[in-house]
């Protein structure tokens, strides 16, 4: 049981050292372009009523959520998807407002996923929602910034791939299918699978010509210009109109100089029901799952009691921190530049030092010299944790021992040397 306790559950990790303090610089780097953008922060609770993510609302899957009760015998949920919970907030504390609002927020979320998916089961989000604006503007707006976040995160080589949610929904009205056919067949579609999709459209006796605008919606990916090739397919006005909306969120993004990280796939679904517009999620190499996804939900709000349209997107901040190390992108963050250790009555010398170096912005770590420790056993401390420096305060000297780590060279030099005026007073 004791050696059970040192462990974590499954689909849960520690981040600690170095990795975590570049998982927070990553985090504010992007959170620092939403800002650029207008966007406000908020935060929303870690766990709310189960009715917020039912499914009705189209989030997750029953078996996805974690459930407890209150005293109460309320069933809560730990927050599996930030859309609901942003609805939610955004219908309880605006619901009078009319001008768009533009949010962001850095939230941790929560699936019970199956272990043989290999996703974590507690993720980092950081992400926006554009309420009260249902134009193309606002859509080529919410692309753009994804493109800039992950441009300012580190990433060079990455793509967003782009679709719109009635397009496939025009298909599927235009050839009269059920509810049921219709679910079944976006599985088949969202993993691309072909054959499922012939087996599946053979046994419900469709016609031939929309069997093959289906089978054709797979190979329906690529630049603009090839989707375009869709109006073919159809002359339902609802699939059209899709095609008109991503064409013209395509001009605006050669307006935003963004273009080319966009990518259109109409044979793109996706799994939150609550989509009604552009969806998308982004992809890089080094991590095998998206990174970015999202969309337009223009009617998850009215199950809130507030008629606004909306289009959202949210960044999985662990992927990205782990496509950027495998791509071997450095990510620059503070770290602790030197050590001052110290003997007893060095104590004073060394308070003063410290507070020098962390007046010029330098993090120091200071530290009272244990007498059963060489100075050897720090310097392969120190180096351990990248410390490149140790400054040694031995009793009765008035000079610091500087120890360089990386060139092994050891000086001499005068206390006074690294003191501030209003600090030099010993």
């Amino acid at each position: 049981m004791t050696n059970r306790l040192l462990h974590t559950p499954e689909g849960v990790r520690d981040i600690y050292s170095a990795e975590c303090r570049r998982k927070l610089a990553l985090e504010d780097k992007m959170l620092e372009v939403l800002y650029l953008y207008g966007y406000e922060h908020i935060e929303t609770p870690s766990f709310e009523y189960f009715d917020i993510f039912n499914k009705d609302r189209g989030s997750v899957g029953d078996r996805e959520m974690f459930k407890f009760f209150d005293r109460d015998n309320n069933t809560l949920v730990l927050k599996p998807d930030m859309t609901p919970a942003v609805a939610r907030c955004v219908a309880k504390y605006y619901m009078d407002e009319n001008s768009p609002l533009r949010l962001c927020y850095l939230e941790r979320t929560f699936k019970n996923n199956t272990s043989y998916q290999g996703r974590l089961k507690e993720t980092t989000q950081t992400g926006a929602e554009l309420i009260g604006d249902d134009s193309e503007q606002a859509d080529a707006e919410l692309l753009a910034l994804i493109i800039e976040a992950l441009k300012t995160a580190g990433l060079k080589e990455f793509q967003v791939e782009l679709g719109h949610a009635d397009f496939y929904r025009g298909l599927a009205e235009e050839a009269g299918m059920d509810e049921d056919t219709q679910e079944q067949l976006r599985d088949l579609i969202e993993n691309k699978n072909y054959f499922g999709v012939d087996e599946l459209l053979s046994s419900r006796n469709l016609p031939e010509e929309t069997k093959q605008g289906f089978l054709r919606l797979l190979e329906m990916f690529g630049s603009a210009g090839q989707i375009a090739q869709a109006k073919e397919l159809t002359t339902n006005t609802r699939a059209l109109k899709a095609i008109a909306r991503l064409e013209r969120i395509q001009e605006l993004l050669e307006d935003y100089g963004l273009a080319d990280y966009v990518s259109y796939d109409l044979g793109m679904v996706s799994r939150y029901q609550y989509y009604t517009g552009i969806i998308f999620k982004g992809y890089t190499y080094g991590t095998g799952d998206y990174i970015v996804t999202g969309g337009r939900y223009d009617r998850l709000l009215e199950q809130f009691g507030k008629n606004s349209p909306a289009v959202g997107f949210a960044i999985e901040v662990d992927r990205v921190l782990t496509a950027l190390l495998r791509q071997r992108i450095d990510i620059p963050f503070t770290q602790v530049s030197a050590l001052i250790l110290f003997d007893g009555s060095a104590e004073k010398q060394a308070i003063r030092l410290g507070r020098h170096f962390r007046s010029l912005s330098l993090p120091v770590v200071t530290s009272l010299k244990r007498p059963d420790i060489s100075i050897e056993v720090y310097r392969k401390m120190a180096f351990s944790r990248k410390i490149r420096t140790i400054l040694y305060l031995e009793e009765d000297k008035e000079t610091v021992e500087a120890m360089d780590l990386i060139n092994g060279s050891i000086n001499q030099i005068p206390i006074s040397d690294y003191m501030i005026p209003e600090v030099k007073k010993l």
